[in-house]
């Protein structure tokens, strides 16, 4: 049997077929994504205590955050899959489970080993959420309703990684970083609870196919070129365990490979790439890519420049970001209503336009800018920022059938992991660099960071200029339609 038989026939079909969601159950799974995203970032101010308590070095201890990030990016692909093979309810337990285990065995973990495997079982459950979010919210809410609900959406994929340090920030100020987990544990734990009562089978799944050589090849692509990115500023400063080149290109000729199988599979791929062949997916998911390069490239420099340049402890540094994550959160909604009534142009291109004049006008940031110039900067990034995700994000996956909304929701996803990294790569590499050679020309350390800070905002400021000539291109999906289908796949 395959999906093409079990699954809707068109858009309407996809709506009206399925069961309504109980109330509550929306805020659920928002909540539940927002708390195993918010991991992705937790762990990155708990570092240098880690290493004393632990008794590790600093590049061992980047494994608690390289390691997740690569399970994600093995995981992520076979998402797709596995929401056409089973029931979103099935897929939620599943996820909810995992991350929990994950998250009590880094709670009670004795030593950094155990630690380690705690944070790949969270990126587990992790890498699920997301798709599974995004498939339920475009099976069960109707086109003229999406934007909404992708706005709230999108509060889970900018505003959870950019409290991630805030949050670790204030935990640490009086607890150890275990309780980064006990206190989340009981969340996660509740939402399982509540999710095993509540949630629905808002799905028909099929029986497609594994295909195994797709899974090897996209673990080896992804995982290769996030590990071989997340590896460059390393290398930059001498401290990389390996060559980035070595795991970049190994990485690079896999996804290559992976592409060929997927395109020779046709409906049966483990990725369908014929999500690129939807003019709105293509557009909106390269805009997606600088957004996301442009969150976690200043999400990683600016706590640097805080306390490098201007001295701030963790706890400021966490504070300063605070008020740019709640904008983005706050303004999601809102926006969400905008685009259901105005479509994405209207948002995306000023969204553009306003992020691009945050990241050059951070670029002018030196030893001597007051606290509340950052602050009110990295709002109108924020603001910029907000403006862009949630339209992107419908515009992107409200074009595409039904049958390719796993794989689309997959695709954004994984994308996202690259591009986070990509931009961390890029900023961290400029700014090492650059400190590296204005250090060997005779400056001080903190002069030689403020310019290597200023090298790295620069390039970000110009390619926020490319994304702006990118903008102009977004459309609303044609409605979203009643367009032609594809099958989904065996």
């Amino acid at each position: 049997m395959t999906t093409e038989q079990t699954l809707p026939e068109n858009k309407s079909d996809a709506t009206s077929s399925t069961p309504a969601l109980p109330r509550g159950v929306v805020p659920l799974l928002v909540v539940s994504a927002f708390v195993v995203i918010l991991n992705e970032t937790i762990m990155s101010v708990a570092l240098p205590q880690l290493m004393v308590d632990l008794d590790i070095s600093a590049a061992r201890a980047q494994w608690l955050t390289s390691a997740f990030l690569l399970t994600m990016a093995v995981v992520i692909p076979l998402t797709g899959w596995l929401l056409q093979r089973l029931h979103v309810r099935t897929v939620f337990i599943f996820a909810m489970s995992t991350f929990s285990v994950g998250t009590l065995l880094a709670a009670v973990a004795p030593g950094f080993e155990v630690l380690v495997v705690g944070r790949v079982v969270q990126a587990v459950g992790t890498a699920i959420m997301m798709p599974l979010l995004m498939t339920t919210i475009l099976t069960t809410v109707a086109p003229e309703r999406r934007g909404r609900m992708m706005g709230t959406i999108s509060i889970v994929i900018s505003v959870a990684p950019a409290l991630g340090p805030t949050v670790s920030g204030l935990i640490l100020q009086s607890l150890s970083w275990r309780w980064m987990f006990w206190i989340v544990l009981p969340i996660a734990l509740v939402s399982l609870a509540l999710g095993a009562v509540w949630v629905r089978n808002v799905t028909q799944p099929g029986r497609p196919s594994l295909d195994v050589l797709s899974v090897v090849l996209s673990a080896v692509a992804f995982s290769g070129l996030i590990f071989g990115l997340s590896s460059i500023g390393e290398s930059a400063g001498g401290h990389a365990p390996v060559a980035p080149w070595i795991p970049i290109t190994v990485g690079a000729l896999a996804l290559v490979a992976f592409v060929a199988r997927q395109l020779s599979l046709k409906e049966r791929a483990l990725l369908d790439l014929r999500t690129f062949a939807t003019p709105a997916f293509s557009i909106a998911v390269s805009l997606v890519v600088v957004s996301m390069m442009a969150l976690f490239g200043t999400l990683i420099l600016l706590p640097i420049y805080l306390q490098n340049v201007l001295g701030r402890s963790t706890i400021e540094t966490g504070l300063v970001l605070l008020p740019g994550g709640l904008t983005m959160g706050l303004l999601a909604p809102f926006v969400g209503r905008l685009f259901d009534q105005h479509g994405p142009r209207p948002l995306v291109a000023p969204g553009a336009v306003v992020a691009s004049v945050a990241l050059w006008s951070m670029s002018l940031l030196g030893q001597d800018t007051s606290i509340a110039l950052v602050i009110g900067i990295h709002v109108v990034l924020s603001v910029g920022l907000a403006l862009m995700f949630t339209p992107l994000l419908t515009s992107a996956l409200g074009a595409l059938p039904p049958q390719l909304y796993s794989h689309g929701s997959a695709i954004v996803g994984t994308v996202q992991q690259v591009a986070g990294a990509a931009g961390t790569a890029l900023f961290i590499t400029v700014m090492t660099r650059r400190s590296i050679a204005e250090t060997e020309a005779g400056a001080d350390v903190v002069t030689a960071t403020a310019e290597g800070v200023h090298a790295a905002l620069l390039w970000g400021g110009i390619i926020s200029a490319v994304a702006i000539a990118v903008a102009l291109f977004v459309r609303r999906p044609p409605a979203a339609a009643d367009g032609p289908t594809v099958p989904a796949g065996h």
